[in-house]
């Protein structure tokens, strides 16, 4: 099995990992960089059958659901094969009315915890780890009686942290070759500990109790471990948390009993003022329908602000001004800082402080911290272990056994 990483062994974001066994192909990833533009033809991956029909590309298998690991699939041929969770499909068609560009590919087959997927002369054993979006796996792939791992994007701080722990109890074993993310390395130092979801959760109660008015709390509605926090800080303020229709359909879309849905009693549905005319002129009324059980209207959030936490996206914020519901109300965001640089967080810094709306900072990382990383690592004890998914790759050496470093673009020998 020959493998080559397009994207991916010196930077964060927009991995492609390519491999090749017996003159068939399959890709694990297909992202779009994280400041890359998708209608630059320059960020597509030289890979043979990715945009025009070759029988020798067999598909691609997709870890997970962030775009930097499938942003650039609805560029890809229409026919081509793409293996993914079930729960990340339904994710998928959930998103694509309310956020452009979503992928609607249906899967070809989707991927179970520890069930091998047969695909050409491929076995890929996908197992389940923590990771900030749901559904989210690590690949085991054997070809030719070699046998390569792919962390994908994983953390063992997460609500699903046990997984992570199953990981290291029970290991893959005899691994030729180790793709490991590094996303934690350079930004934290080897002997420091990412909080836990448990700490952001208590973080998050703290700062929404302190808060006189409304609570806008600027999370994505697919990072379900950060929702699921965020749910749990609100019942515990004795607050209801109020979601979009957006919102809505994502957590409908995990098909959990135990993620947190507009039926129950301490969730409500807001419907700002652009998804009721995307309601009305798209016809998605059944969308409407399924969660309308408790409808939270402008008059009854600006009656009694501090009884709601809103998940919270700079699109409501006017809604919310107009309703003149923001009396002592207080912003947070619990996502990564680097956001706010941009332009469009800034953008939102700028809004909310026009508003007299002040921002507060509480996250955790969804990546690994080099404590876990070198856990896993000693765990799986691969022959040649290297760096993925980071900017700095010749730091590994100095923090794991047998890494080798590769070059984007170099086709290398498990």
């Amino acid at each position: 099995m020959r493998v080559r990483i397009h994207r991916g062994a010196r930077q964060i974001g927009g991995t492609v990992v390519e491999l090749e066994h017996d003159g068939r192909r399959l890709l694990l990833d297909c992202g779009l960089p994280l400041d890359g533009d998708p209608d630059d033809p320059g960020v597509m991956p030289a890979v043979d059958g990715l945009a025009v029909a070759d029988d020798g590309l067999l598909g691609v298998v997709l870890s997970h659901g962030h775009r930097d690991h499938w942003g650039l699939l609805p560029r890809a041929r229409a026919a081509l094969p793409i293996f993914m969770g079930e729960a990340t499909e339904r994710i998928f068609t959930a998103a694509a009315p309310f956020v452009p560009g979503t992928l609607t590919t249906k899967a070809s087959g989707h991927l179970v915890d520890g069930q091998p997927l047969e695909v050409g002369p491929f076995a890929v054993t996908p197992h389940l780890v923590c990771h900030s979006a749901f559904d989210a796996y690590e690949l085991t792939v054997d070809a030719g009686g070699r046998r390569l791992f792919y962390s994908g994007d994983i953390r063992g701080h997460g609500r699903k942290a046990q997984l992570f722990e199953r990981l290291i109890a029970q290991p893959p074993s005899n691994v030729d070759a180790m793709l490991m993310e590094g996303s934690s390395i350079g930004r934290l130092d080897a002997a420091s500990r990412f909080p836990s979801e448990g700490d952001i959760e208590s973080q998050l109660f703290d700062a929404i109790a302190a808060t006189e008015g409304m609570a806008l709390v600027a999370a994505s509605a697919q990072n379900i471990d950060r929702v699921v926090s965020i749910f749990r800080a609100t019942r515990r303020a004795g607050r209801t948390l109020v979601v979009d229709l957006y919102a809505a359909e994502i957590l409908h879309a995990t098909n959990r009993a135990t993620i947190p849905q507009t039926s129950w009693p301490d969730v409500a549905l807001f419907t700002p003022q652009h998804q009721r005319v995307k309601i009305k002129a798209e016809g998605l009324f059944p969308l409407l329908d399924r969660h309308k059980a408790n409808r939270a209207f402008p008059e009854a959030l600006a009656a009694e602000p501090s009884r709601f936490v809103v998940l919270f996206r700079g699109t409501m914020l006017a809604d919310l001004v107009r309703a003149g519901c923001l009396s002592g109300a207080r912003a947070i965001w619990p996502q990564w800082d680097g956001y706010l640089k941009d332009e469009r967080g800034a953008s939102l810094q700028a809004a909310l402080a026009a508003a007299s709306v002040p921002l507060d900072v509480i996250h955790t990382s969804g990546h690994a911290s080099i404590f876990d990383l070198q856990r896993l690592a000693a765990a799986i004890r691969p022959r040649a272990l290297v760096p993925i998914h980071t900017f700095e790759a010749g730091r590994f050496p100095s923090l794991f056994d047998n890494v080798v470093v590769r070059a984007d673009g170099e086709w290398w020998e498990v």
